[in-house]
């Protein structure tokens, strides 16, 4: 995933080492059934300490096109030749 995003981004866009989190602990069953992955889409915010569950947290439109950008690489990388 990461190096699908550095194909797409600006290295210095992409994190590989970031701190483990229980932010996704739910999704974990969901892998027992069904091969995937998890990924963060960053947005920013986390500075000033609005990160998502935060009364204050507004949601960074503009990394929709990013979202979706990354989304059509993975389904695109996926696909047989």
């Amino acid at each position: 995933m990461a190096d699908l995003a550095t194909e797409l981004f600006d290295r210095e866009q992409v994190e590989r080492n970031l701190p483990p989190s229980m932010g996704a602990e739910d999704f974990s069953y969901m892998l027992q059934q069904r091969s995937g992955a998890y990924f963060r889409l960053g947005q920013g915010g986390a500075q000033e300490g609005c990160c998502l569950h935060n009364p204050q947290y507004d949601f960074n439109d503009v990394v929709i096109s990013v979202g979706a950008r990354l989304s059509a690489a993975i389904v695109e990388k996926s696909m047989p030749l």
